[in-house]
């Protein structure tokens, strides 16, 4: 009866269709270990809480706010960079308050390219990459992403070959899903360059800046100088700061793309709850040892994981950063596919994870875990899997 163009471009959600086969085992009574979706299960830091509860009990704070967020967080924001990475950035003009990194990475492409623009993005990717781009009408150029690849002689390659021009690139380092990480700011000082000499917007979604492991450390794009001539960066502190349900991040840097994003907002938002963004002023000014406190949690899980996928014959090799462990099925399970694959380690197994091919091209022949499960879930998972795959 009616056409809707955009939601037709849009595919089934893949990971809704492992959800509901999860659902219907627990509605049977069976006890299914969930590593599939990236929700951390670990609780926001109590001097955060407590901020929240103290702003909640305000009656003022309980108005409308302001969509770009409320000063004093994007001063926060705008402090936390410079403490972190040496980055000045105005809180007037280069930073904006989103509702969740998701929310305003997927507004600014709204914001900034044109229906049949076509942008560069990661293969495989974190879907909103991707399909940010396919709701705001443009089209998407994949650059395959993974071990033994050089990302940029891809990206270079696939812009030479592409007319129109891309108009823009999107990566994600540290990656989800493959969790593949920079070292140093050589690539992020290629991409500069290359953005300034085709005139191409890119952004860097950073949202697992604090989930390193084995003491590596990631790199901001706006630590290369130049960067904020042709970009941003987006942050979210639901990861850093285990506040996944709160919904607050940002995005930093380029003043046209800012003030961009800033006016889409201003129509189509009033900000978030002002305690939130309150509370989220106290995580960035506050203690920060509650972020390395999580990043040794996700760690130590790592180790049980990777270790017990190891022992059980699935060779999988250990990430350095973020909550996710991405890896190939094993080889006499491969031809299977990821969907058929994830249900089946669900049925046999007992477990839950990500099927690779819900994270676009490339993607079909790996599965991701997420490390949101304690380590005694997680051993129990593994003979889950075990059994599975002998």
């Amino acid at each position: 009866m009616y056409e809707f163009n955009r939601i037709k471009r849009l595919p089934p959600y893949v990971f809704a269709i492992v959800n509901k086969i999860k659902m219907e085992a627990r509605h049977r009574g069976e006890d299914i270990i969930d590593l599939g979706m990236g929700n951390p299960d670990l609780p926001a830091p109590d001097h955060i809480i407590d901020k929240l509860c103290e702003a909640a009990k305000k009656p003022h704070n309980h108005r409308y706010s302001a969509s770009k967020g409320i000063t004093q967080l994007r001063m926060a924001i705008t402090e936390w960079y410079q403490r972190r990475f040496d980055v000045e950035l105005d809180p007037e003009e280069e930073a904006v308050v989103s509702i969740g990194s998701k929310e305003g990475l997927s507004h600014l492409v709204l914001a900034s390219i044109q229906p049949g623009d076509v942008v560069m993005v990661p293969a495989p990717a974190y879907p909103i990459h991707p399909y940010g781009v396919i709701i705001a009408g443009g089209e998407t150029i994949s650059i395959p992403i993974g071990p033994g690849i050089d990302f940029f002689d891809e990206m270079e390659r696939a812009f030479k070959k592409t007319w129109p021009p891309p108009k823009m690139l999107i990566i994600n380092f540290p990656h989800n899903p493959t969790t593949e990480v920079l070292d140093g700011l050589e690539f992020f000082k290629k991409v500069v360059d290359f953005a300034k000499e085709y005139k191409i917007m890119v952004i860097h979604d950073f949202a697992y800046a604090d989930l390193v492991f084995d003491g590596y450390k990631a790199p901001s794009f706006l630590e290369v100088p130049g960067a904020k001539d042709v970009g941003v960066e987006t942050f979210s502190l639901t990861k850093s700061y285990s506040m996944a349900g709160w919904r607050v991040g940002f995005c930093v840097g380029n003043r046209e793309m800012i003030n961009a994003l800033v006016k889409i907002k201003s129509y189509l938002d009033y900000g978030m709850f002002q305690p939130i963004q309150i509370a989220a002023i106290h995580a960035l000014r506050g203690p920060q040892d509650c972020v390395s406190q999580h990043a040794a949690i996700y760690q130590s899980r790592r180790d049980v994981l990777i270790s017990g996928l190891n022992r059980a014959g699935w060779q999988t090799e250990s990430p350095k950063a973020t909550m996710f462990v991405w890896t190939r099925i094993p080889e006499k399970f491969r031809s299977m596919g990821s969907l058929d694959f994830c249900k089946y380690l669900l049925k046999e197994g007992g477990v839950a994870v990500s099927p690779g091919i819900g994270f676009g091209e490339g993607g079909d022949e790996h599965v991701r875990f997420a490390l949101v499960e304690n380590e005694q879930r997680i051993r129990q998972a593994i003979k889950g899997i075990k059994k599975a795959i002998s």
